[in-house]
């Protein structure tokens, strides 16, 4: 076979993920050539362990996984070639209370998304693994339709496949570079030659990151060594053994031959490949430690006692590539036009190999992912992930957290403090309690004097509950600060600003200089791709204000659909402006002490922007909420937020003036039932379906982006709607993923939960869904039951605010 000259896809990398993508963009009618470094399966696939889980927190990538398992299912009879996929079932042991409780709510998150979990005794869970000892085991879950696999085999297999639908692979191939065009990749460059091509994929494992500096993209991965052990036959482990996994333990099991293959994530991993890959690493393993794995096996053959006289094998010692949040890489990279990747598994390759491969030749194919894959999306990393040893101290955290109990709010604690506000020292001295996004360090609540300032995390009622009852209560009474400085900016200035972001917009956003606006962009499926707020400074600028989290992604939105040809230019200004939102029913008392301009509701209406002059910095103040009560983000030059800070806390004693932080802002915009991105809204839930249908130009004729499917979904009506949902028992925990029953059918799941401290209630959004459309009269004539860590308990239904009333102070 003849080295091409053109391709319409060159994937790099021959692995699981690389070899997968090849099947499915074949299958997909795509010209597909892939190129790998040695040969098929030779960095890390082939001495991977092989389990193939299903169960994550997200119902989409949960989806993902289970597309993994029909393929393996079905891909032998395809192609002839074994794969070693045996749906052997997984178990999940738990062995404290804490434990108990997290398998329980996976349960009902399982439930929630359609997948089968079952609650075990210790006695039915060692009927199914009758070689552990369970004398500390609490409980199990045992999922039927997980699995494990053979990862050369597969991957081999997948190989076969995609050759069977026409694509090409060439082995011992090295790129060389990337040949680039106006942001666009055009050609990939080899020792072999040149192919010119519309999209390269980026599937090369844990090189992906070095292969991504070729082309100016940055993938943030590193390599971690993984161990595992395998044993001679051991008595009593017959081919059909679940696949096991001990997370209180730290170790996993599956069957091989006969006898077992046990590895586990230990709390002091090692990085591999520091100083760069040494060359032609193909086929290779590491030096065994086994010191390194001594404690895991100590906590193994506690487990399981025929380990202490099994015979060993081989101690495998092979290195992997991980993320900094434990979360593959899929997607478009927001550097470069037709420029995808898809790394970065963290040792599960193998379970998500068959589902990434799928969605990422969707998404090539489709322009765009085929459902919301925020969890694992390129686009949620930032400035802070450029540099690799901030990227490894971060990761080698996940690793260590693996089969850590993973509780509500928990945040990480490496590579901090590192993007801080102004604000950081003044607020840390008055007990703030920080919490990092994006590499920002944000205060997540404030603790008072005698109260411990530190997390202290459970699935109960956590250590911050009080604080945080005190900071909604100012904000909802008197008036609360909060330092929102890492919100992203930008600003998009040029003489085709306004038609650009009309047709990005899917709210009216071309009105006169001084309006502030509220809306959505979306997708050609009319889907949320972002929610955000739009200031109109003057005829050719705009000052946009979005998530700290989403400053990668929304950019990425706003560029890539800015129609071509138009004179419109995105300038991210996050770093030039801190933030501090004034918000509560007397935030006008205090402005008003500081100012000279007219605050007051005739003079600055809700839903305006005016430039004001406060305590002596210019300040950008926009009229708007998230927490339902009246109030201004002000957004001020960073040299002038220590001093805007301090005028405005002296001046709001005598208002009850409070510092508060953003575990608050969520207890409040649960009782006013405003959406967050990336969970009660994204890229699978419309404006209609999500009760936003207001904030849609419908009375204009202007065209916008979404546009025909939203009016198409108005003709024929929606088949799930957005709901708020309360529980009269106050000592009920509200996470999110509890499966919400209508008259006893399952009708879907929360997407956010929490506590309202003003109603003294548990609450929780989420979508009720029905095949055959649903309307406001379905869902308000159900009666309905939450069920919450395996127990069902009775929920109203609620589709306008909780808190309505307060409407009126807000707009006053």
């Amino acid at each position: 076979m003849s080295f091409p000259t053109q391709a319409r896809a060159v994937i790099v990398g021959g692995g699981i993920i690389g070899c997968s993508t090849a099947y499915h963009l074949a299958k997909l009618g795509w010209e597909v050539v892939l190129l790998e470094r040695h040969r098929l399966t030779s960095g890390s696939t082939w001495h991977a362990a092989g389990l193939v889980g299903q169960l994550r927190t997200s119902a989409n990538i949960t989806q993902l996984l289970g597309e993994s398992v029909k393929v393996y299912r079905s891909l032998e009879a395809e192609t002839g070639l074994a794969t070693g996929w045996k749906m052997n079932g997984g178990l999940r042991l738990a062995c404290n209370e804490e434990r108990w409780i997290e398998v329980k709510r996976q349960a009902t998150t399982a439930r929630s998304f359609g997948l089968e979990m079952h609650l075990l005794t210790p006695a039915e869970a060692r009927k199914l693994w009758p070689l552990m000892d369970v004398h500390d085991v609490i409980g199990a879950a045992y999922l039927p339709t997980d699995g494990q696999a053979n990862p050369s085999d597969i991957t081999q297999s997948l190989a076969r496949g995609a050759r069977m639908a026409g694509a090409k692979i060439f082995e011992n191939v090295e790129v060389t570079g990337f040949e680039i065009e106006k942001g666009r990749v055009v050609a990939v460059l080899t020792d072999k030659g040149r192919i010119a091509c519309e999209v390269a994929v980026n599937c090369a494992g844990q090189w992906a990151r070095e292969l991504g500096q070729l082309a100016g993209v940055n993938v943030p991965l590193v390599s971690v060594e993984h161990q595992y052990m395998v044993t001679e036959r051991i008595e009593g482990v017959s081919s059909d053994l679940p696949t096991l996994r001990d997370p209180d333990r730290l170790t996993y099991y599956k069957e091989e031959v006969g006898g077992l293959v046990m590895g586990g994530y230990e709390p002091n991993p090692i990085p591999w490949a520091r100083k760069g890959f040494p060359k032609n690493f193909e086929f290779q393993l590491l030096d065994s430690n086994f010191d390194h794995f001594t404690p895991i096996m100590e906590l193994a053959m506690g487990r399981v006692p025929a380990l202490q006289t099994a015979g060993v094998k081989q101690l495998i010692n092979g290195p992997e590539s991980f993320t900094p949040d434990g979360n593959f890489i899929l997607g478009e990279a927001p550097e470069l036009r037709g420029f995808f990747v898809g790394a970065g598994f963290n040792a599960f390759g193998i379970a998500s190999g068959g589902g990434a491969g799928k969605v990422l030749a969707e998404w090539i194919a489709g322009g765009e992912p085929p459902y919301d894959l925020w969890p694992v999306d390129i686009r949620r990393f930032g400035r802070n992930h450029q540099d690799v040893e901030w990227v490894r101290e971060r990761t080698l955290q996940a690793y260590a957290r693996h089969y850590t109990i993973a509780y509500p709010s928990e945040e990480f604690t490496t590579g901090r403090p590192l993007r801080r506000s102004p604000l950081y020292a003044t607020l840390k001295a008055q007990g703030a309690v920080f919490g990092e996004k994006l590499g920002w360090e944000r205060p997540n609540w404030f603790a008072a004097a005698g109260e411990v300032a530190e997390d202290q995390y459970t699935y109960k009622r956590p250590s911050w509950f009080t604080a945080v009852a005190r900071e909604h209560k100012a904000i909802r009474e008197a008036v609360g600060l909060i330092d929102q400085t890492s919100f992203a900016k930008f600003m998009l200035v040029g003489r085709d600003a306004e038609a650009a972001l009309s047709w990005i917009c899917a709210n009216d956003v071309a009105k006169k200089p001084g309006s502030l606006t509220y809306t959505q962009m979306l997708n050609k499926r009319g889907g949320i791709e972002a929610d955000l707020t739009v200031a109109r400074l003057s005829e050719t600028e705009f000052y946009i204000v979005t998530g700290t989290g989403f400053a990668t992604h929304d950019a990425d939105w706003i560029r890539r659909n800015i129609p071509e040809g138009k004179d419109a230019h995105l300038v991210d200004v996050t770093s030039a402006n801190a933030v501090f939102s004034l918000m509560g029913p007397k935030a006008r008392m205090v402005l008003e002490k500081l100012t000279s301009d007219d605050v007051s509701n005739a003079g600055f209406p809700f839903g305006q922007c005016r430039k004001l002059s406060v305590a002596g910095a210019p300040v950008l103040a926009l009229r708007v909420t998230y927490v339902g009560e009246l109030g201004w983000e002000l957004h001020v030059p960073v040299e002038f937020g220590a001093a805007l800070y301090e005028a405005l806390m002296a001046v709001g004693q005598e208002f009850g003036i409070a510092n508060v932080g953003y575990r608050a802002i969520e207890t409040l915009r649960l009782e006013k039932g405003y959406r967050a991105w990336g969970g009660d809204i994204g890229p699978d839930y419309t404006p209609l379906e999500a009760g936003l249908g207001w904030a849609v130009k419908f009375r204009k004729t202007m065209p916008f982006l979404g546009r025909e499917a939203l009016e198409a979904q108005k003709r024929n009506g929606v088949k799930k709607l957005l709901a708020t949902f309360t529980v009269d028992d106050p000592s009920v925990i509200l996470l999110g993923r509890e499966t919400i029953y209508r008259n006893g059918e399952r009708v879907g799941w929360l997407a956010s939960g929490g506590f309202g401290h003003t109603l003294g209630l548990p609450i929780g959004l989420g979508y009720v869904r029905n095949p055959a459309g649903v309307d406001e009269d379905f869902v308000l004539s159900g009666t309905y039951e939450l069920e919450v860590a395996g127990e069902r308990v009775h929920a109203n239904v609620h589709l306008a605010p909780l808190h309505d009333a307060k409407m009126e102070r807000i707009k006053a």
